[in-house]
């Protein structure tokens, strides 16, 4: 399903449920329900609430938001450096060059086609990652440097290979959910209580109202879903994530 079907169905439901709501309570009370006689603490509580209940959202929405940048850069870290991999090894003679890009492609093969979608369904790396990674490891460190020029680009295959490894590492990290069940309960009971706080100021069924009732009832529920969208930036965050690993390695990309 798509994830825009489940907000439109999730502000449409909300907003159907708070309207169906505020017309049983009127017809439950009558006409001889005075809005003018709701106590002025309830008012006060209800601004408080609605206050401190947007600073918690504004806050996971950054939160979510914050962690979906640093994925996209880890993701961006990695390709740069085999990237970088790539290019240095073109130093070494033809044996050890190709031993090196052969190694080189079967990760970024394996990454792009069948980790990534391991990693967003199961939030976690793949065996078979961690062991191509150790064979581009092994590649890099065969062949023994002559020139001067070969010991630099050894030396900085290395470093970028350790790069990788960290900006792996940290992706496999950020394929997890950020937001924990006990701050996702909190904020759905918080948008409950926010909601419910409305029929606590006596709403009527004038146009108005209930036209007020509903776009506040649907801000909710998209903010929810924003968070909840961003929660996983693998899965429905980042668009075409393994972009950059292709843009670097277009024959990767050619093979699909």
């Amino acid at each position: 399903m798509s994830e825009w079907l489940v907000l439109t169905i999730a502000i449409l439901a909300t907003c159907a449920v708070v309207l169906v709501a505020a017309v049983l309570r009127q017809r439950r009370v009558g006409d001889e329900d005075d809005p003018s006689e709701t106590p002025d603490v309830i008012e006060y509580m209800t601004m408080m609430i609605g206050v401190v209940y947007a600073i918690v959202l504004g806050l996971a929405i950054a939160g979510v938001w914050e962690a979906r940048g640093a994925a996209d850069d880890w993701v961006r870290q990695e390709a740069q450096a085999l990237h970088e991999v790539d290019e240095l090894a073109g130093v070494f003679p033809a044996e050890s060059r190709d031993a090196i890009r052969a190694s080189l492609t079967a990760y970024v093969g394996h990454t792009v086609d069948v980790e990534w979608p391991h990693m967003v369904e199961n939030g976690e790396l793949t065996e078979r990652g961690d062991a191509l990674l150790t064979d581009l490891r092994q590649a890099v460190l065969a062949p023994e440097p002559v020139t001067v020029r070969e010991m630099q680009a050894f030396q900085g295959m290395v470093d970028q290979v350790a790069a990788a490894d960290e900006a792996r590492v940290a992706r496999g990290q950020s394929a997890q959910p950020t937001m924990p069940l006990v701050v996702w309960a909190g904020l759905i009971a918080g948008g409950a209580v926010a909601v419910g706080m409305v029929f606590a100021l006596q709403i009527q069924r004038s146009g108005r109202e209930m036209v007020l009732a509903g776009l506040f009832s649907a801000l909710i529920a998209f903010l929810l879903f924003l968070i909840w969208y961003f929660d996983n930036p693998f899965a429905h965050g980042l668009g075409d994530s393994t972009e950059t690993f292709t843009t670097f390695f277009p024959q990767v990309g050619a093979a699909e």
